[in-house]
């Protein structure tokens, strides 16, 4: 019986949460359920996500990045259609095919005078462990520096990497020749740097986890000092790069020169899984020594022919559409709007960010009415204001956000690098309204209690159809 793509949805429409619960990870579940966020989505188109009873979602996660086309870009469906039909010889393995060679180069011609080649993987963690590999043998030293607050993936070494202690927790010992730095400490750096043992410096121009940003100025020497050391200065571009800041590389906004680059998320175009690291030549051939070592790092999936069409077919929509003019035009509709609306709520109190990458911070207010209603939703739990603007901005607007990090009262925005003021009308219009309600009314504390409520009982594992809200 052929493979039946339609009929296979049909007949098992509704079995989301029990597979996941019983296959895939349980706590997901619950996590999902409790926030009430337990949706059937049937499409994604543009900026939108829509679910089997018809509702529409503004997604402002667009994957974590990873749609900076939106989703279901219909030039990248066609590029991957054509690839195919052409039944192209995928992963030969023993050959040099010429998707690659054509992605490395849109890639280093797009990037500064000293990238000159390029590493494929299948994620952003794979190109960080790549770039610790390569700048430990180009600088046959070991250690290797990162900022507090790092994100950068999860795999063994990148998780050393990581300045967020919960997701470190439990793992056992991490890869050794790791130190953390305070974010833009240059004492703290140069200190470290004295000791004569660093290979690189890892840094995102714009940290994930909580959209915390350091001025030109303050990276600059924070650069200088790496390369005064000896050692490479790496720019971690996985979630910041193409376009997402409103350049096509954020550390193009501070003026920086990166000894090696990482990319991912957006160059998939929301399809196949890629990334890449970026670097000089001489960086690759301290890897790549001789015919022996021709192999020494690699990946089964580095060169497949269908994530390097994905890749190829985003950069030219990037091209095209002028994604990355749009982003940046964007970024500056975002923090008029959201600066004026912190000009009336007390609640909120920063905008942090570039282009399409959004932090909105929230804080304590002055007026003791309000400072007492956000000590009472804090006392609950640490940073929790901001999770009871999440759950209404989904449940009563249908639009899809997140927390920046844990303790963090920070809510943060990756929409679709296509989003246009309309998708920014709707967000900062409904914002305006929930804050509004925590100044005038007691019941929206209620109202997310009951919300947290229901979800907890809303599924149990051996149920199939959503209970309707």
């Amino acid at each position: 019986m052929p493979f039946d793509l339609s009929k296979l949805l049909e007949e098992r429409h509704g079995e989301n949460f029990e597979l996941h619960e019983r296959y895939l990870n349980p706590k997901l579940t619950k996590v999902i359920t409790t926030l009430g966020f337990d949706r059937f989505y049937q499409r994604g188109e543009g900026c939108y996500l829509y679910d089997d009873q018809g509702m529409r979602y503004l997604d402002l996660l667009s994957g974590f990045g990873v749609f900076a086309l939106g989703r279901s870009h219909p030039v990248v469906k066609d590029a991957l259609r054509q690839a195919l039909d052409a039944d192209l010889p995928n992963m030969v393995q023993m050959d040099c095919a010429l998707l690659p060679g054509l992605l490395a180069e849109q890639l280093v011609t797009r990037s500064p005078q000293q990238i000159e080649r390029a590493f494929f993987c299948n994620s952003g963690a794979e190109a960080v462990e790549a770039a610790i590999k390569f700048a430990r043998a180009s600088t046959k030293r070991h250690r290797i520096l990162y900022h507090a607050h790092a994100y950068h993936g999860l795999t063994m070494g990148a998780l050393a990497l990581n300045g967020s202690a919960e997701f470190r927790s439990g793992f056992g010992p991490l890869m050794p020749d790791t130190t953390e730095v305070p974010l833009g400490d240059l004492d703290a750096l140069k200190k470290e740097l004295r000791r004569g043992d660093v290979a690189a410096f890892i840094v995102e121009p714009i940290q994930g986890k909580g959209v915390f940003e350091l001025d030109a100025e303050r990276w600059r020497a924070l650069e200088a000092a790496v390369h005064e050391a000896g050692a490479l200065f790496i720019c971690d571009e996985v979630q910041t790069g193409l376009g997402r800041t409103g350049r096509f590389y954020a550390f193009e906004r501070y003026g920086l020169s990166p000894d090696i680059i990482t990319v991912s998320k957006a160059l998939s175009g929301g399809f196949v899984p890629v990334g890449a690291m970026l670097s000089s030549d001489k960086i690759f051939r301290s890897v790549y020594s001789s015919m022996d070592r021709a192999m020494v790092h690699s990946t089964t999936f580095k060169g497949n022919q269908l994530a390097m069409v994905a890749g190829l077919a985003t950069l030219s929509v990037f091209d095209d559409e002028r994604i990355v003019e749009h982003a940046s035009a964007m970024g500056d509709v975002w923090r008029t709007r959201l600066e004026e609306l912190a000009t009336r709520h007390e609640f909120l109190h920063e905008v942090r960010g570039q282009g399409q990458m959004i932090g909105v911070v929230f804080g304590p207010p002055t007026t003791p009415a309000l400072r007492r209603r956000w000590r009472m939703v804090e006392a609950t739990r640490s940073a929790m204001f901001s999770q009871t603007l999440v759950v209404p901005l989904f449940q009563r607007y249908k639009i899809l956000t997140q927390v920046a990090a844990d303790n963090m009262n920070v809510i943060k925005l990756l929409p679709p690098l296509i989003a246009a003021e309309a998708e920014i009308d709707l967000f900062v219009n409904a914002l305006d309204e929930l804050l509004t309600d925590t100044e005038q009314k007691v019941g929206w504390l209620v109202g997310f209690g009951l919300t947290m409520a229901k979800g907890v009982l809303r599924r149990t594992p051996s149920s199939k159809a959503r209970v309707p809200s």
